[in-house]
């Protein structure tokens, strides 16, 4: 493996397992110094006892003779975020990626849901999102360089049953990055989202009951955490430096470019319109280009590659 990240110093949240530790492996493979962040949470955001998960894959880093930190703060947190990033300062002299990973689940059917499940999930992946990127922002305007990658979800992108909370953060993110990279461009900063398909304990909790749902999650475990990570260090090395604004899939050996919203059919009247012309002339019209109530499993029909 080339040493695509040489020198470059990148903040991973969420990095104590599944897609996050295979991204902070693979950039100390390029590499990378990183700041494993991990809170040691549970899916639900409570502490859990034991060894760090963030210290055990420093230690992994550190065994292939890389070079790493690890850190417990929490995304959700404005001070935590910034605490993180300073981390990468204190330690290494500078940052130029951060990958924004972390999250947390609240399934549930949406006339079941709490506002203490809508708020923890918007807390850690939206606002989470935009703490940890608030606070690289300074020191990659400083130095006029600086790459984003924000975990985007196909829950948001096309959508999922029980999944609100999930969605409308995966949602946000997706449109968060593209601000980024538009207020950010003109410093040399980029910013992408990637919707990784990853089978790790965040997918636990998904029923399988039912043959179909037994079918559904044999598939969903075939799907590689590790395979999402190439493609974010593609993004963060120079080679990527081109790339901006754009929403990545990744599902083992599959990369996807997503479409992003444009208007696709259009109507008008000289004499302006009535609720009532509206519902005769304007719903009949664009009915054949609805989009049907597709969930990602519909539109994600095939097995991975």
């Amino acid at each position: 493996m080339t040493q695509s990240m040489k020198d470059k110093v990148v903040l991973v949240t969420g990095a104590g397992r599944g897609v996050g530790r295979g991204i902070a492996l693979e950039m100390a493979k390029a590499g990378a110094a990183v700041v494993v962040n991990d809170l040691g949470a549970s899916l639900q955001g409570a502490q859990e006892a034991g060894l760090s998960p963030a210290e055990e894959v420093v230690k992994e880093i550190e065994a292939m003779g890389g070079r790493a930190v690890a850190n417990g703060n929490s995304v959700a947190e404005w001070d935590g975020a910034h605490e993180m990033v300073q981390a990468a300062i204190d330690n290494f002299g500078r940052i130029d990626a951060v990958v924004n990973n972390a999250g947390i689940l609240r399934d549930v059917l949406f006339h079941k849901m709490t506002e203490a499940d809508f708020d923890a999930v918007i807390g850690v992946h939206l606002k989470g999102s935009f703490n940890v990127s608030r606070a690289a922002a300074p020191f990659f305007k400083e130095q006029a360089s600086g790459s984003y990658v924000h975990m985007t979800s196909t829950s948001g992108l096309i959508g999922n049953m029980g999944q609100v909370n999930y969605a409308a953060a995966k949602l946000g993110i997706a449109a968060m990055s593209k601000m980024i990279a538009i207020d950010m461009q003109r410093f040399n900063v980029r910013s992408n989202a990637i919707a990784p398909f990853a089978w790790t304990r965040m997918l636990d909790s998904i029923p399988d009951e039912t043959p179909e749902q037994k079918k559904r999650v044999e598939g969903l475990k075939k799907l590689v955490a590790e395979r999402v990570a190439p493609l974010v260090v593609a993004l963060c090395s120079e080679a990527g430096s081109k790339v901006n604004g754009q929403i990545f899939g990744a599902r083992n050996n599959e990369i996807y470019l997503f479409s992003q919203p444009r208007p696709i059919r259009s109507a008008h009247t000289a004499e302006g319109w009535t609720p009532e012309s509206i519902c005769e002339t304007v719903f009949p019209a664009f009915e054949h280009d609805f989009y049907p109530l597709h969930k990602s499993g519909d539109v994600f029909t095939w097995d991975p590659i």
